[in-house]
C-alpha cells in the first residue's frame, strides 16, 4: 500500500516562503539537505506526517513560470523493487530505478510515473527520512 508523503513546490525567495507556509499553515523546517546545485527544505507540522518539500534553485533569479514549474506529488513504499515491477505489470509505465547519491551516499532510491493527465508521482522506498 502506498502513502503519500510529501508535495514539493520550487521558490525563489526562501525566507519569505518560509516566513508565509509558518504564518499561513504553522508549517516548521522538519529537515534542510544542502546540495551544490540546490536546496531542500521539509515543512511538516503536528497535524500529519505529509510534508511540503521546498526545493531552491541556487542561481535562480527569475520568478518561476507556474504553467511549466516542476512539481509532483511523493509516495513511499516498503519494497521498491517490486512495486516498480508491479507498475511495469500492470503497463503504468513507471520511469527506471534512481539510486541519488550526489555525494556518493545514497539519499534516496525512487522512480517517477505519471498519471494520466501527465502529474509526475515519485515512487520511494521508505528509510531514512522517507517514511
Amino acid at each position: 500500500m502506498a502513502r503519500q508523503i510529501h508535495s514539493m513546490i520550487r521558490i525563489l525567495e526562501e525566507d519569505r516562503s518560509i516566513r508565509f507556509y509558518d504564518k499561513a499553515f504553522s508549517l516548521k523546517i522538519a529537515d534542510r539537505l544542502e546540495f551544490p546545485e540546490f536546496t531542500l527544505i521539509y515543512l511538516s507540522n503536528p497535524e500529519t506526517e505529509f510534508e511540503l518539500e521546498l526545493t531552491v534553485n541556487k542561481g535562480q533569479s527569475e520568478p518561476y513560470d507556474l504553467g511549466n514549474g516542476y512539481g509532483h506529488l511523493a509516495v513511499s513504499v516498503e519494497d521498491l523493487d517490486a512495486e516498480h515491477a508491479r507498475f511495469q505489470a500492470e503497463g503504468l509505465a513507471p520511469r527506471k530505478l534512481v539510486e541519488f547519491a550526489p555525494a556518493g551516499q545514497i539519499v534516496a532510491r525512487f522512480f517517477f510515473v505519471a498519471d494520466p493527465d501527465g502529474y509526475q508521482i515519485e515512487v520511494l522506498e521508505r528509510g531514512g527520512r522517507f517514511k
